[in-house]
């Protein structure tokens, strides 16, 4: 793609994003989701593979409906009540709607089908965005709208998700669709809590997006798409393939590391509110999450090829690249010491 054309595609993204978390008119939300679509699809259909324009027209469809559910919603709020304003979005349907909307916008089960399609389909620069950047408005709207949401449809829809998360990315080959099953299932922990406490799914999405894109980044330098080519990929820079195993971990929510600290906290909140029940469940369909995780980590580091390939060495790295994967890769790993200081910032 021309640099420029891909400059631009950038730029219109950080502003749609930009424009819905700092807006309080709901045409104004609506406009920034509609500016971040319309950027996101030349980027995920730049190869011209069959599948990237299969993946394109299925992102169209599913987020130009949630988009004209969003805007239905909010018509329908301010027909009831005269207000525009995205805070007071206080009628019933109104509100169940959107979240039906956030839902086929951020690929909460059932409307999860899209996601690991359009993620299978798109480069990995690509997928990057749309695990981390993409989701951010979405949430944002969630976080602005928490007071007035139903507690009982987001915590479904939230149980739903890390179970079908775990469980459909237990039989896949294919990295980018055990992400984006990994992702259906960090959403799950999010939405289940932002009701009770919208600040604390913040910090889960921030954690998660630091931690998916150091392994997105790490796995396009590495150039792996497979499970297959990830068990072959450790003699090229092995240092690297044990970062990615610890940061899998961290994802996974082990206690040493980052990933377990949305986790730790999310559990604590929800024993708080009477749920231990529902504490324990989300709890126990993670390990389902856990179990691909381990599945990837063992074949970054664990699993010998019975033949060694030769690869060309890569002596030269991209430099700007390999500073950030550094920071991040650090970050993943090695957050959870200093977790009060993060609580006290958000």
């Amino acid at each position: 793609m021309n640099p420029q054309a891909n400059l631009i595609f950038i730029i219109s993204l950080l502003l749609g994003t930009t424009i819905t978390i700092s807006s309080n008119h709901w045409i104004m939300a609506w406009t920034g989701l509609e500016i971040n679509t319309l950027a996101i699809l030349p980027l995920i259909s730049k190869s011209h593979h069959p599948r990237a324009i299969e993946a394109a027209t299925k992102y169209f469809l599913t987020q130009s409906a949630a988009s004209a559910l969003v805007l239905f919603s909010s018509m329908t709020n301010a027909w009831h009540t005269g207000q525009w304003d995205i805070t007071q979005l206080t009628h019933p349907t109104s509100s169940l709607i959107l979240t039906s909307a956030i839902a086929m916008k951020l690929g909460l089960v059932p409307f999860h089908f899209w996601f690991p399609e359009v993620l299978q389909g798109s480069p990995l620069t690509t997928g990057l965005l749309l695990s981390t950047i993409m989701k951010l408005p979405p949430i944002a709207l969630l976080y602005m709208t928490s007071h007035s949401l139903n507690p009982t449809l987001l915590t479904t829809l939230a149980i739903l998700s890390t179970a079908l998360g775990g469980w459909m990315g237990l039989n896949q080959t294919q990295i980018r669709k055990v992400l984006a099953f990994s992702s259906i299932s960090h959403l799950g922990w999010m939405a289940i809590i932002i009701i009770y406490n919208p600040k604390l799914t913040l910090l889960n999405f921030y954690l998660y997006a630091m931690m998916t894109a150091t392994i997105f980044l790490t796995l396009n330098t590495i150039k792996v798409l497979k499970l297959s080519t990830l068990m072959t990929a450790w003699t090229k820079i092995p240092s690297l393939n044990a970062m990615l195993l610890l940061t899998l971990l961290s994802l996974a929510g082990l206690p040493p590391l980052t990933g377990f600290l949305p986790k730790w906290l999310i559990i604590q909140e929800l024993t708080k509110q009477d749920m231990a029940p529902t504490a324990t469940l989300i709890s126990l369909l993670s390990l389902l999450s856990l179990f691909f995780y381990l599945r990837l980590a063992y074949c970054t580091t664990i699993t010998l090829p019975p033949h060694t390939t030769n690869h060309m060495k890569q002596w030269r790295t991209n430099k700007s690249t390999s500073i950030m994967i550094a920071i991040l890769t650090t970050m993943s790993v090695l957050l959870l010491p200093i977790s009060p200081m993060i609580l006290t910032i958000v």
